[in-house]
This record gives C-alpha cells, sequence and structure tokens, in this order.
C-alpha cells in the first residue's frame, strides 16, 4: 500500500481546533489498525519555537531527541500515544536556511533562487519525507495560520502541487472553517466558509471535506448550502461543535463519519469497520465522572494565557481521571505573591505545583510559595525552575545562606546553588543550545519518584541551562532536602525530595511533556493522590 497523505488547511481564523481535528482523525485511523503520524508546518520566521516568549505562542513542546516544537505536537503525542520528533515540525525559517544554506553551497548551480520552484520544493520535499521512511501507513499534515494570510502562500502553493503531482487516492485535504452563530439573527452563517473556500480554491486547492467549527447544531439545510457553494459532497461537510473536553473530539468524528469518508477517498474500504477506542471511552468516562475533587495552585509568570502551560494541564486531567478526581487548577502568578497574601492564596489549596519557567519576574514568589507548601506540609511538585526554586528557599531558610541564588538571576551571589552547566557558558547562540530532550535518571529506591514510577532507571526530557550545584548536595542533604535521582552519566541532580514532608518533590526535567490519557504521567498520578489525601486529612482535623 502507497502512503497517503491529508492536508488540514484552516480559514476564516485562528484557534478554530486544526490540531484536534487532525489528532483525532489519526487517532480513528490507528484505532482501525493503521500506523498514522502527524506533522505541522508553521508560517512564522523562527527556526522553531524555542526563542518565542510563552505569550507569543503558547508553550514549547519539546520532543524525545530534543526537538523544541509548536504545542499542537503536544496533542499529536497525547492523542497517539507515540512519540513525534524533529521531522514533525518544521517552520518558514527552517525550510529558508536549508534553501539558503544550498545556494551557498553552489547546489542551484548559479540558478536564481525563487519562492518558486526552490522554497515550494523544500516544502515539498519536507511533506513528503516521513511517507518515505516506510513507518506508516498516512501522513497527516497541518499548515498553521489561516488560508488568505501572506505568509502562508508557499505552502498553500505545495499543497496545490501535490495535489496535482500524487495520485487521487493517495491526497486528501481537509478544510476547517468557521460557522459563526449570530444571536441577533438567530442564524448560522455560512458566508465566512464561502469566502475562505474560496480563496482556497483561488490558489487553486480544491478540498475534499469541509469540517465546520459551530457552537450549534448543523442543520441538514445548512450543510446542503456549504456543499453547493464550496463544491464538495453533502457527506463530506463534518459539524464539529464545542465539546466538554478535546478527548471527546474522536468520539463526535466518528459520529460524523470522518474518519469513513477519509478511507474511502483512500480506497481503503477493507481496513476494521469500526475503530477500537475501548481505552479512550474507560478514561472519558472516568474523567466525566469524578468521585473526588481537589484544588491545586499552579503557581507560574505566564498564567494570563492557558495555552503557555498545556501540557501541564492536560496532564492534571490524565491523572485526575486515574485518580477517579477532579482537579480544579488554580493558576496564581508568582509576581504577585509575597509573605503577606501567601497563606491568603495558597492556603485553601490541596496540592501546590510551582511551574516551569525563565527570567527574574515573579521569581521571589516562587520562594515564597515553595517555603509556604514546605512549611505548612501541603504537597508540593517544583518543575525545572520550580525545582530550582525549591533549593534555593531550602538554602536560604533551613541552611542559612541568606544570598544563595541561581546564577541566572545573580550571577555574582556568593552560594550559587543553582549554577549554568560548564558547557553551556561558552554559548553565545540562545536558539536549540539548551539541555535538551529525553535523559536518563537512576532513582533512588525508598523514594517518592520510586514508589510513583515503580522503576530505578526513568527517561524524561528536559529544557534548560540551569542545574543544581553539586557542590552544595551534602549540605542540603544533611539539612534534609536529599537527591533521590540523578542522571546516569553526568551524575546531575534530576530529582530532589524532602522525605519527612508528606509529599514534596521537585525535578530537573519536564515530567508534563510524556503524559497521555492512556499512559498518565507517574508523578502527576502520585501527586494528585497525595493532594487527595491531604484533603482528607485536613477535613478529619476539621471534623
Amino acid at each position: 500500500m502507497s502512503t497517503k497523505y491529508v492536508f488540514v488547511l484552516g480559514g476564516v481564523t485562528s484557534s478554530l481546533g486544526k490540531g484536534i481535528i487532525s489528532a483525532s482523525l489519526a487517532k480513528l485511523l490507528q484505532a482501525r489498525g493503521l500506523s498514522v503520524t502527524i506533522q505541522k508546518f508553521d508560517p512564522y520566521i523562527n527556526v522553531d519555537p524555542g526563542t518565542l516568549n510563552p505569550y507569543e505562542h503558547g508553550e514549547c513542546y519539546v520532543t524525545e531527541d530534543g526537538a523544541e516544537t509548536d504545542l499542537d505536537l503536544g496533542h499529536y503525542e497525547r492523542f497517539l500515544n507515540v512519540h513525534t520528533s524533529k521531522a514533525n515540525n518544521i517552520t518558514t525559517g527552517r525550510i529558508y536556511r536549508t534553501v539558503i544554506d544550498k545556494e551557498r553551497e553552489g547546489a542551484y548551480l548559479g540558478k536564481t533562487v525563487q519562492v518558486i520552484p526552490h522554497i515550494t520544493d523544500e516544502i515539498k520535499r519536507r511533506m513528503l519525507l516521513l511517507g518515505k521512511s516506510g513507518k506508516y501507513d498516512v501522513v497527516i499534515t497541518e499548515l498553521g495560520g489561516t488560508v488568505g494570510d501572506i505568509e502562508s502562500l508557499p505552502f498553500v502553493e505545495a499543497v496545490r502541487q501535490l495535489q496535482w503531482e500524487l495520485p487521487d487516492e493517495d491526497c486528501l485535504v481537509i478544510h476547517l472553517t468557521l460557522v459563526p452563530y449570530l444571536s441577533a439573527a438567530k442564524e448560522l452563517k455560512t458566508k465566512p466558509t464561502q469566502h475562505s473556500v474560496r480563496m482556497l480554491q483561488q490558489n487553486g486547492v480544491h478540498p475534499d471535506i469541509i469540517v465546520c467549527r459551530t457552537e450549534h447544531t448543523l442543520p441538514a439545510e445548512i450543510r446542503r448550502k456549504v456543499a453547493q457553494f464550496c463544491n464538495v459532497r453533502p457527506n463530506c461537510v463534518i459539524e464539529s461543535i464545542d465539546a466538554k473536553s478535546i478527548y471527546e473530539v474522536p468520539l463526535m468524528m466518528v459520529k460524523e463519519k470522518l474518519d469513513e469518508i477519509v478511507l474511502k477517498k483512500f480506497q481503503l474500504d477493507a481496513i476494521a469497520k469500526e475503530p477500537d477506542l475501548t481505552k479512550w471511552k474507560i478514561f472519558l468516562e472516568k474523567l466525566y465522572n469524578p468521585k473526588y475533587s481537589v484544588n491545586i495552585a499552579l503557581v507560574g509568570k505566564y498564567v494570563e494565557l492557558q495555552d503557555s502551560y498545556k501540557s501541564i494541564l492536560e496532564s492534571f486531567i490524565h491523572a485526575g481521571a486515574q485518580n477517579e478526581c477532579k482537579v480544579n487548577v488554580h493558576s496564581l502568578h508568582s509576581e504577585y505573591i509575597n509573605d503577606s497574601n501567601v497563606a491568603e492564596k495558597l492556603g485553601s489549596m490541596d496540592g501546590i505545583l510551582v511551574a516551569p519557567g525563565f527570567g527574574e519576574r515573579g521569581i521571589e514568589g516562587k520562594i515564597t510559595a515553595v517555603k509556604f507548601a514546605r512549611e505548612s506540609g501541603i504537597p508540593f511538585l517544583g518543575i525545572c525552575l520550580g525545582l530550582q526554586m525549591a533549593v534555593v528557599e531550602f538554602s536560604r531558610n533551613v541552611l542559612g545562606m541568606e544570598d544563595a541564588m541561581t546564577t541566572e538571576i545573580r550571577p555574582n551571589t556568593k552560594n550559587p546553588v543553582i549554577d549554568l552547566m560548564e558547557d553551556q557558558k561558552s554559548m553565545t547562540i540562545k536558539g536549540g543550545t539548551m539541555r535538551l530532550g529525553a535523559y536518563s535518571c537512576k532513582i533512588k529506591e525508598g523514594s517518592i519518584a520510586y514508589s510513583s514510577y515503580k522503576t530505578a532507571e526513568i527517561f524524561e526530557r528536559h529544557r534548560h541551562r540551569y542545574e543544581v550545584n553539586n557542590i552544595y548536595i551534602d549540605a542540603l542533604e544533611q539539612g534534609g532536602l536529599v537527591a533521590t535521582g540523578r542522571n546516569t552519566e553526568t551524575g546531575l541532580v534530576e530529582i530532589m525530595e524532602i522525605p519527612k514532608h508528606p509529599y514534596f518533590v521537585g525535578v530537573q526535567f519536564h515530567p508534563e511533556l510524556k503524559s497521555t490519557p492512556e499512559n498518565p504521567q507517574p508523578l502527576f498520578v502520585s501527586f494528585v493522590n497525595a493532594a487527595l489525601k491531604h484533603k482528607n486529612e485536613s477535613h478529619s482535623k476539621e471534623a
């Protein structure tokens, strides 16, 4: 069987959910026994999202092989339960850099280098790369941005060429649009969809399927209208109505027969009659019918934009379902936490997570939150910078090192308990130069981490420059903050715990990046469980 290619483009507005539709279709095809992968092509000129502020583009998702990518790759992994790689996220910046490097090497034999054919040829080469690996039956390609954006034009042109070059049964285009409801007129409006499809067709691309995002059910006459004016079959107009959870979307797409339509186009009618979504349905059953609830504070500095901590929020959903517990996450800006209000803000919480981040803003608030969790016996989980602030707080308030700090914030501190990695000290280029991707960690038996993972060696993903300074480990451990996880090759600290605390764990890696509905992240599962236990004990004392 030849590899099949699906291209997902968006129109009318951004943030309609191209990533969720792509991931849902992939899930359904995978559940029918096909090998599927998804890739994201982003039209911005950054080589990757690694240097972008989270307010610009949400969180930067890190793959197993160390690529800094778009957060949609997190959705792909969570839905498919398989790893993505550097090849799954391509930007305009990476395309142009490749073409310019080739030009400098003389690869174009003196020809004038142009958007067409040189840029579009490189885009097409990347679009087909994963398909040529022989690993996948179906490759789904999501194009970032919306049709009509000037920066998206080369990508749309590449899709046009592939739609013409590939056999009809090997290529399919899905266009995601918005069908808004005007409350004053009390009706759904198809005109934005018509204009978006017309613009796509003016660029030479003909959609096979139109997915309509809507807040209200699409009546048959609306579907017929969209089909008639957009030149698709009525059954190829798919309703994508607002869902309680993104994880419900695959089941909604089954009802809309999206996967059946795709298989028919690909002439794969012999594939299993129904997708096997047994595990997925069990997860949703637990998610929608929790027996308990907990309140957990997410202390960070990018809390205004929910996508900044997308993987953490999703990990709480997975861990909550595993514990049959609804996790109410309260996002608190660390910049506004201080000694005088910390008890008011965090005192009613069942757990406190101090989030990762970069830079000085909000640092002291994070340290204050760590201190409150440590002294109050509230379950604590610190991730990356969260671990580092736990070390700073402990050094200051338990070991008496008043000037303890990370050299990221105070380069000349007398007690650099967190310091730059040796191989980072000579770095001047920021992009792609951190410690990135999965590294091995050896865990001490008897620790919270060991009881969570139930194994002595784990592989977790990193994204940081600074490390716990090994010079201070002996003093920290004598004080009661113990290193329970270390990198197997370098001896660098990966996990620190306070054994005398009900649950106090800091990790240098990002556990949230590997959590999926079918395999919830062990640390998040144990953290939510500890929060539930803390809540029950608190209520018992009050009674």
